[in-house]
C-alpha cells in the first residue's frame, strides 16, 4: 500500500478508503490539539488545528544512519518582505471589485488606484482607513537577491485574504488572526520572486467585526534529514498510526487519545500516548535508536514569547518511576487571553518517560538536539540558557531512547505527552478547574499534574485494549447502521468533535463541557454549536450534553440573562461571562435546547433533566408559539448565509420545539398538557405545508416558489416519533434532493452552492432507503478525501470543487453520529 493510503480497519473490510484531510495526533482540548495535515507525517510540521506550527518531530537511527519519520524540522528564517509592524509601505488599494481580472498582475497599471500606508483596517492605529466588505491592495517590492527556502505569510487579518505575488495565487486564508501568524504556502521563495521588481498583492475580505489586514513574506529554514519511507497509515476512532520502513528496519508510531466517553476522569485526563514499535524486516539485527521532540511552540500563542523550563521526577510507590521535561511562558497570565484563532500561553507541556539508563534527554535548540543524536544517537542534558523567545533558535523537550540489536521481535516504547493548563474557563469571574483536577473530598485536595502523568502511565495497557476494543465495536456498529461509507465518515469525526471541547466542574463540582466555536468566531457554549454535535454525545454519554446545556440554562435562571428566549453563547472561549455574539438567535436556541431535551429524555427514559429546568423549557416554549412559526428577518444557525425571514426550515425547528415541548410534559406525567401541545404542532405542521408548498418539494422561504433548501431539523420528528409532519413531507424532499446533488455533496439552499456536511448526514438520515442514504454520504466522504485543502475537517465547503469556505476543526462533526444515534438508541 502506498503511503496515502489508509490500513482497512482490523477485521472489517471497508468499501472505501479514507484520506483523511489532516490527522489528528495530540487531542486533548481546543487549546492542545495537534495535527498532522496532509497524508505523510514527515511531509510537513506537524500544527495546531489553527495551522500554526506546534512541532513534534522524529528521527530514527538505524546502524548510524538517521532517517525522519515525523515533522520537518524548522525555524523561521530572514524576512523577506516585511510587515507593516517592521515598517510602514506604500502601496496602493481600491474597496470595490478591480475592472480587470488580471488586477493582480505586474504590468497591470495601478496609477489610478488610491494611494495608502500598511496596513490597512479599521481599528485605531491602523495607517490606513479600511471599513468596506472589500480591499484589493497591490505593493511594489524590489529585492537584492531571492532565497531558495520555503516560503511562509506573516500575517494578520479579519476575516480572509488571498495573496498573489507577481500574478500567481501563492494563498488563501480563511478565518480571524488577530496576531501574526506564519502561514506555509508550500511554494520555495525562489519559484514566485525574482530578483528586481515584485508585486505583492492581495484582496481581503471582512464579513463581521472591525476589519484588518497586513502581510510580509518569510523564508522558512529546514534542517534537513532524509525522510525514512512511509508505507501506510492508519486512523481509528482513538488511534492514528503511521508505519515506516528504514534501512531495514520497520517503525510503527502511534498516537492514542484515550476519549472514551464512559470514563470521565480518564477522558478529561491530558495526558495521551506515543508509542514506537520496531522490529528488522530483513532477517538481521540492527543498532536503533530513536529521537523525538516537543518544542515550546505548544505553550504560547505565538513564537515571539519568553518561554522557561524545567526537570522533574516522580516516584510514586509501587508505581514506575517518570522522569518529565515541561515547558511554559514566563508571564503565565492564567485565563489571560480569549480568541478563535489563539493558542495557550498559561500552563506547561509535559512529556514524560519512565525511567531507564537507555533513555537520555535534553531541553535545548532544536538544531543542537538534533545534530547531538545524529553524530551520537543520544541527547544529554545541558545548561542552555533561559528564559528565551520561542522564536531564538526553538527551545524542544527532547527525548532519545536506545533500542540495542533490534531482530524480527518487535520492541516497543512510549512516551506520556500532555499540558497542565492550571485553571481551565472562567464562568462568570469564577476561574473553573479542569474536570481531572476537581476538589476530591477524600483526599482534601486537587489532583496534581505529577499525579496525572502517573496515573497515565499505570493505566498505560489496560487503555490500550479498552481503545482497542471500542475503535472495532464503532466501527462495526457504524458499518452496520450506514454502510463503509458511513463508518469512514464516523472514524473521521470522533476525536475531533470531542476535542472542541473542555471537560471542568463548575461553580458546585458539576459537570460542564464547554464548546469552542473553533475558525468561526471563538464564542465559548455556543447553543447551534451544541445542537449539531449532540449526536454523537447523546450515543455515547448523554451526561455530556446535559454539560453543554447546563451553563446556558444557568445563564437563563441566575437572572444574568433576563430575555425570554435561550442565549446564543455564554462568551468568548475560555471566558464564559455571559454572551459576546452581537446578535440574537431567538428561534433557532429556544428550538434547540427544547429538542436536545426532549432527545436526553429519549436517551435516558425519564424527563428528569427537563423536570429541573421546566420553567426555561416553558418559557422558550411561549416565545416559540408567539414567534417561531412564521420567523421574523434573522440568523439562524447557518449564519453564514446572512439573515433571512419566513425561513421554512426555522420553522420547522419551532414547531419541533412545540412537540418537544408537548413530549417532555408526557414523559413528566401531565398527558393533557402533552396532547395539547402536540396537536398545536401538528397544527402548525399542516399549516406549514400549504405555505411552503412548491409543487415536488417545500421552498426555502414561505410562499417563494422556485427555491429550496435542507429541511434537516425534520430528522427529530423521525428520530423521537413525534409524528408531526406526515411521511410525504420528508419523501418529497429526499426526492427532490437527489436530483440538486453536486460532486462534492447537497447543496445548503437554493442560493449558493456551499453546503455543511454536519447538515448532510441529518438530512440523509429521514431517508428510509439505505441507497438514498448512500448517495446522499458518498460525496461528503469524497470531499473529505479529495479536498485540495489539507487541514482539521472543516464543515463548510463549496460543493462544486471540493474547497474549503470556512471553518476547521469545529465539533459540529459530531452530528455526523445521527444515524447511529437513530439505530442504537432511538429505534
Amino acid at each position: 500500500m502506498n503511503a496515502s493510503a489508509a490500513v482497512a480497519q482490523p477485521d472489517v473490510v471497508s468499501e472505501t478508503r479514507l484520506n483523511p484531510p489532516a490527522i489528528p495526533l495530540l487531542t486533548i482540548d481546543p487549546y492542545t490539539s495537534v495535527w498532522s495535515f496532509g497524508p505523510q507525517l514527515h511531509q510537513d510540521a506537524t500544527r495546531h488545528w489553527t495551522g500554526q506550527p506546534n512541532q513534534l518531530n522524529g528521527l530514527i537511527r538505524v546502524d548510524g544512519q538517521t532517517f525522519r519519520f515525523m515533522g520537518n524540522p524548522s525555524f523561521a528564517g530572514e524576512t523577506i518582505v516585511p510587515t507593516a509592524r517592521q515598517g510602514a509601505y506604500a502601496a496602493r488599494y481600491l474597496t470595490e471589485k478591480p475592472a480587470s481580472d488580471d488586477w493582480m498582475s505586474p504590468a497591470f497599471d495601478d496609477s489610478q488606484w488610491t494611494k495608502g500606508t500598511g496596513h490597512f483596517g479599521s481599528r485605531a492605529g491602523d495607517e490606513t482607513s479600511w471599513t468596506t466588505p472589500n480591499l484589493y491592495v497591490r505593493r511594489e517590492v524590489v529585492l537584492d537577491q531571492v532565497p531558495d527556502g520555503p516560503l511562509l505569510v506573516n500575517a494578520i487579518q479579519n476575516d480572509n485574504y488571498e495573496l498573489f505575488i507577481n500574478g500567481e495565487r501563492v494563498a488563501k486564508v480563511g478565518g480571524v488572526s488577530p496576531d501574526y501568524r506564519l502561514t506555509p504556502t508550500h511554494r520555495n521563495a525562489s519559484e514566485v520572486l525574482r530578483k528586481g521588481r515584485n508585486i505583492i498583492a492581495f484582496h481581503s475580505e471582512n464579513f463581521s467585526g472591525p476589519g484588518f489586514v497586513d502581510l510580509g513574506l518569510v523564508e522558512q529554514r529546514l534542517l534537513h534529514y532524509k525522510p525514512a519511507e512511509q508505507t501506510a497509515r492508519r486512523m481509528t476512532a482513538t488511534r492514528s498510526e503511521f508505519v515506516f520502513n528504514a534501512a531495514g528496519v520497520e517503525l510503527t508510531v502511534t498516537f492514542l487519545s484515550p476519549l472514551l466517553m464512559t470514563n470521565l476522569d480518564v477522558l478529561s485526563r491530558p495526558v495521551q500516548y506515543l508509542t514506537f514499535t520496531v522490529r528488522a524486516t530483513d532477517g538481521k539485527k540492527h543498532d536503533v535508536q530513536l529521537y523525538t521532540d516537543a518544542s515550546a511552540e505548544l505553550a504560547v500563542n505565538t513564537p515571539d514569547q519568553l518561554v522557561t523550563w524545567q526537570r522533574g521526577r516522580v516516584n510514586r510507590p509501587g508505581s514506575a518511576a517518570l522522569d518529565y521535561m515541561r515547558v511554559g511562558t514566563v508571564e503565565q497570565k492564567v485565563l489571560g487571553r480569549k480568541g478563535d484563532d489563539v493558542r495557550i500561553d498559561w500552563g506547561h507541556f509535559y512529556v514524560a518517560s519512565v525511567v531507564g539508563p537507555n533513555t537520555s534527554r535534553r531541553i535545548g535548540s532544536l538544531a543542537s538536539a538534533l545534530n547531538q543524536f545524529e553524530r551520537e544517537g543520544r541527547v544529554t542534558d545541558l545548561h542552555e540558557r533561559m528564559p528565551r523567545l520561542v522564536s531564538d533558535s526553538l527551545p524542544v523537550l527532547a527525548t532519545s531512547m536506545a533500542l540495542g540489536q533490534v531482530g524480527e521481535k518487535p520492541v516497543e516504547q512510549h512516551l506520556l505527552l500532555g499540558y497542565d493548563d492550571v485553571k481551565s474557563v472562567e464562568y462568570f469571574g469564577q476561574p473553573l478547574n479542569a474536570w481531572w483536577r476537581r476538589y476530591h473530598q477524600s483526599t482534601d485536595g486537587l489532583t496534581s499534574m505529577e499525579q496525572a502523568l502517573q496515573d497515565a502511565e499505570t493505566d498505560y495497557t489496560t487503555l490500550q485494549k479498552q481503545c482497542d476494543a471500542f475503535d472495532r465495536q464503532l466501527y462495526a456498529d457504524a458499518l452496520k447502521a450506514g454502510g463503509a461509507t458511513y463508518a469512514d465518515l464516523c472514524v473521521l469525526a470522533y476525536r475531533q468533535a470531542i476535542a472542541a471541547h473542555k471537560l471542568v466542574a463548575g461553580p458546585k463540582g458539576e459537570l460542564f463541557f464547554f464548546s469552542k466555536e473553533n475558525f468561526s468566531n471563538g464564542s465559548i457554549g455556543t447553543v447551534d454549536v451544541t445542537y449539531p454535535s449532540a449526536p454523537l454525545f447523546l450515543l455515547y454519554n448523554p451526561n455530556l450534553l446535559k454539560g453543554m446545556m447546563e451553563p446556558i440554562f444557568q445563564y437563563s435562571e441566575s437572572g444574568r440573562w433576563n430575555k425570554p428566549f435561550a442565549a446564543h453563547d455564554v462568551g468568548t472561549y475560555p471566558l464564559a461571562n455571559g454572551q459576546t455574539y452581537g446578535e440574537d438567535m431567538p428561534v433557532e436556541e429556544c428550538g434547540n435546547m427544547l429538542i436536545l431535551t426532549a432527545a436526553i429524555a429519549a436517551v435516558e427514559g425519564n424527563a428528569n433533566y427537563a423536570r429541573q429546568h421546566w420553567a426555561s423549557l416553558t418559557l422558550w416554549t411561549d416565545y416559540l408559539i408567539q414567534h417561531g412559526f412564521d420567523p421574523a428577518n434573522q440568523l439562524c444557525t447557518d449564519d453564514f448565509a446572512g439573515h433571512i425571514a419566513r425561513n421554512a426550515n426555522l420553522s420547522v425547528k419551532a414547531i419541533m420545539g412545540i412537540a418537544c415541548y408537548g413530549y417532555l410534559a408526557g414523559r413528566l406525567g401531565d398527558k393533557a398538557r402533552e396532547q395539547e401541545y402536540i396537536d398545536m404542532a401538528r397544527d402548525l405542521a399542516r399549516k406549514w405545508m400549504k405555505l411552503a408548498d412548491d409543487g415536488d418539494h417545500y421552498s426555502l422561504t414561505f410562499e417563494n416558489p422556485g427555491t429550496w433548501s435542507q429541511k434537516y431539523n425534520l430528522v427529530w420528528d423521525k428520530l423521537l416519533k413525534l409524528n408531526v409532519f406526515p411521511d410525504e413531507v420528508a419523501r418529497r424532499e429526499l426526492a427532490y434532493y437527489l436530483t440538486k446533488q453536486q460532486p462534492f455533496g447537497l447543496p445548503l439552499d437554493s442560493r449558493k452552492t456551499y453546503t455543511k456536511s454536519d447538515w448532510i448526514i441529518w438530512t440523509a438520515t429521514l431517508a428510509d432507503r439505505p441507497a438514498d442514504f448512500e448517495a446522499l454520504i458518498a460525496p461528503v466522504l469524497r470531499f473529505a478525501n479529495e479536498t485540495p485543502d489539507r487541514v482539521p475537517l472543516n464543515d463548510w465547503h463549496e460543493t462544486t470543487t471540493g474547497t474549503k469556505v470556512g471553518f476547521q476543526a469545529r465539533s459540529v462533526v459530531g452530528g455526523y453520529f445521527i444515524k447511529l444515534l437513530q439505530v442504537k438508541k432511538l429505534h
